[in-house]
């Protein structure tokens, strides 16, 4: 993979931050944009703008050809069986919900099990305990090995027969593991359960096959993966989509509406209430593009030697503690340095012109594991370098320089 002619293709990555050139390395949060994924939002709104699906005019035909057509490469870039399991949202958080109050509300009873991990992000956990207070279902954990992964054998255990929904991260956005998917949805499915996999920081850096992960709902996000903000999609086994409720109701989600009844259109137009994202699609349609144009083994290879890099050299700095395992990682590392609080180590290296996360991360029971109110991280994707990595170790000597003295 060329580098520099991937980062050539990120205008927003040609500038300078407080006097310094930018390293971005907060991708995990949002990546940035290439010029083909801009240029096609503005041609969409400089010439085929309209309402999609209701209008007879040539640009309604385009924009609802353009709408769709978005839908089918997802469809394709997933590996779903077909285009109708794909069901545009406003992005991970709202195609968890949808799953969350649409089927697990419907399907799940006292005595009931729902199955998630510590590891989840708040999107990925809210909803659940939510539909566990609403059926009276009970939330249970598959339990983090010492070094945050998870074992199949705790998971064999804590999934029962008396199991309805299990939903895991396939890659957490803290300790950058890759969880088994393949092989939880496995022991869901020999247990009756379905599987829901939040795929938000999976989907940008490898390649997806949810026939071969065989997972019953699959959720991502544009705007990690190169696309627009405010639009991503869920995937749904079309048998299960079938039979789930809507649980937004208005425009174009309606097959015949009366005074007093209505009915829905099949999935997964029942699911898109409202003039929908239709430039966020078409976005999201150009991000497709561009990963592929390059090749999700190719970015997946180059994150991996970038987090390899960045674990190690981060290692050497006295005083950092690295969170989750070295290896089997995606292009991201949370950390913390000693006696200096992560909003401040950002702060510090933002002077710099170098961006990173601080925070929870949405993800407050996984701080509690760790036994931290919050962490630092960098994370990576196709247009970071090594030097880039340089960058942050060197910013980290000299917080450690600045607050030493301050102490001192």
């Amino acid at each position: 993979m060329n580098i520099k002619a991937v980062r050539e293709q990120f205008p927003i990555l040609h500038q300078e931050v407080n006097g310094h050139p930018l390293v971005y390395l907060d991708s995990a949060a949002s990546s940035q944009k290439p010029r083909s994924v801009i240029d096609a939002v503005s041609r969409y709104y400089e010439h085929d703008h309209s309402n999609v699906h209701r209008g007879v005019h040539t640009l309604g035909s385009r924009a609802t050809d353009a709408y769709e057509g978005a839908r089918s490469k997802i469809a394709s870039f997933l590996n779903a069986a077909d285009a109708e399991e794909i069901v545009f949202t406003r992005g991970t958080t709202a195609a968890l919900n949808l799953v969350a109050s649409s089927y697990a509300r419907a399907v799940c009873k006292e005595g009931d099990e729902i199955v998630i991990t510590p590891m989840e992000h708040h999107a990925n956990l809210i909803p659940w305990q939510q539909a566990a207070k609403a059926t009276g279902a009970t939330l249970k954990y598959i339990p983090l090995q010492p070094d945050g992964t998870l074992s199949l054998e705790d998971a064999e255990q804590v999934i029962t027969p008396r199991t309805k929904v299990v939903a895991v991260t396939y890659v957490s956005n803290v300790l950058g593991v890759i969880n088994p998917v393949k092989e939880l949805t496995a022991i869901a499915h020999r247990n009756g359960a379905v599987m829901v996999v939040d795929g938000a920081q999976s989907t940008p850096h490898m390649k997806v096959d949810v026939q071969d992960l065989d997972c019953d709902f699959y959720a991502f996000s544009a705007h990690k993966m190169c696309g627009p903000t405010g639009i991503g999609a869920l995937y749904g086994k079309k048998s299960l989509l079938a039979g789930m409720e809507p649980i937004e109701y208005g425009g174009d989600m309606i097959d015949t509406v009366e005074l007093f009844e209505s009915s829905w259109k099949e999935a997964p137009y029942r699911f898109e209430s409202g003039t929908p994202i239709i430039a966020g699609a078409v976005g999201l349609a150009a991000a497709i593009d561009f990963l592929e144009q390059i090749g999700l083994d190719e970015i997946d290879k180059h994150e991996r030697q970038l987090a390899a890099y960045a674990y190690d050299k981060l290692s050497e700095i006295d005083g950092v503690t690295i969170y989750g395992p070295r290896d089997n990682r995606v292009g991201l590392i949370t950390f913390n340095v000693d006696d200096i609080h992560p909003h401040d180590v950002s702060t510090v290296l933002d002077a710099e012109g170098i961006a990173i996360r601080a925070g929870h991360h949405c993800c407050q029971p996984l701080m509690r594991w760790l036994n931290v109110s919050s962490t630092a991280r960098a994370s990576f994707y196709l247009y970071n370098t090594e030097e880039e990595i340089d960058r942050l170790a060197e910013g980290l000597l000299q917080t450690k320089e600045f607050f030493g003295h301050a102490i001192g």
